[in-house]
């Protein structure tokens, strides 16, 4: 088995009106995220994938901007495998592996994804499935004509994973025929043999009510919180920018730092390791490295992001107050919190922000310095 896919570009199909759940299912509420959010995630934690193009409507897409940046859209089609080609033609050229996804099964595993990735970047094309556990009658104007042996058949999910090549010669040939229910029909037709990689029975699509609860139990199941704290401490010196949570506000003195000294990042990412027991940003970018020095406490957060999503964790709430003399911060309180939701890719009603002077007493008071405090709240699934 090959360890590497390459390039892999997730195709996710949310395109549908949701006619038996009464409005588009891939919006609804799923452990307070929208089911669509929930998949994108699972992808998002996947290593390997490096393109999301998410085919759904254009009214879905400021709500989705909400949790992600980076996202590439397309328009849904008529039928499914007109969107499925709608969000091909969106993936770069640079993919060398294509995984095609129902935006309504919200609870893929990411290890599951990635060994289907590796599977078809290796024999060309590989199916998450599970194995029926119903028997199955073949019947004929109500009456049972034949039963089947259920030991060779298997339940194909999503996603569904292809060698790049192998996807796009599939659509052009046979990209017009709608009886087709799923793409690995139409590469079969090929003559391409597809490998059915095991999935579980938790990856469910989401089409009935009681698909909604099924999954809302299991997300709460596997549910973890855990709570972490940061405090940061900087200079202030004239003629340094002032970064504050992402944001370049005016004034005339700047943190003095190893970094751009932004001290509400540094103590909101040392709170996110701490709930994670992953040690702190001193670890990850030393002081002592000069090849780093100067570097964008952004760039930091980035690779906290990272971590928060090698942990199949999310940042559920995120609350720093900015302890300084100087300058006033209640004037730049939306320009913050609308930086920090950015950074961490969150909404922005889970993102607090606050400032307290310090009555002028020391350093601090004088206007030399400033400090952090920060908590951040994380959810924590083991399975997803």
């Amino acid at each position: 088995m090959m360890n590497k896919t390459g390039f892999s570009s997730a195709v996710i199909v949310a395109g549908g009106s949701g006619k038996r759940m009464g409005r588009p299912k891939q919006m609804l509420p799923l452990a307070g995220r929208p089911v669509l959010v929930r998949t994108i995630e699972a992808f998002r934690n996947t290593p390997g994938v490096q393109e999301i193009v998410v085919v759904t409507p254009a009214e879905n897409r400021p709500e989705l901007n909400k949790y992600f940046s980076g996202l590439v859209y397309a328009d849904p089609g008529s039928t499914r495998l007109e969107s499925v080609q709608n969000g091909f033609a969106k993936t770069s050229a640079q993919a060398h592996t294509v995984a095609v996804h129902d935006g309504a099964r919200p609870l893929v595993n990411p290890q599951a994804v990635q060994q289907c990735l590796q599977t078809a970047a290796q024999y060309g094309a590989a199916v998450l499935a599970v194995p029926v556990k119903d028997t199955v009658k073949v019947c004929t104007q109500g009456a049972v004509e034949q039963t089947l042996d259920r030991s060779s058949l298997w339940a194909a999910q999503t996603p569904q994973c292809y060698r790049r090549e192998i996807l796009a010669e599939a659509l052009e040939k046979f990209g017009s025929e709608k009886d087709a229910t799923d793409e690995s029909q139409l590469v079969e037709k090929l003559g391409v043999k597809v490998r059915v990689v095991p999935s579980d029975y938790k990856n469910n699509k989401i089409t009935t009510p009681e698909d909604l609860v099924f999954a809302e139990a299991l997300l709460e199941e596997k549910t973890i919180y855990r709570t972490g704290f940061g405090f940061d401490l900087h200079r202030l010196e004239p003629g340094r920018k002032l970064y504050v949570g992402g944001a370049e506000i005016p004034h005339t003195k700047g943190f003095l730092g190893h970094s751009d000294g932004d001290l509400v990042l540094h103590a909101l990412c040392d709170a996110i390791l701490g709930a994670l027991c992953a040690g702190e940003i001193g670890i990850l970018f030393p002081p002592t490295d000069d090849s780093i020095k100067g570097i964008s406490s952004v760039t930091i957060a980035k690779k906290v992001l990272e971590i928060v999503r090698a942990h199949h964790a999310e940042i559920d709430h995120i609350d720093a107050t900015i302890i300084t003399q100087e300058p006033k911060m209640k004037p730049h309180y939306d320009t913050v919190r609308r930086s920090l939701a950015a950074v961490f890719e969150m909404p922005l009603e889970q993102v607090s922000f606050k400032s307290k002077s310090h009555e002028h007493v020391g350093e601090i008071g004088r206007g030399e310095a400033a400090m952090c405090h920060a908590v951040a709240t994380l959810k924590l699934r083991s399975s997803l």
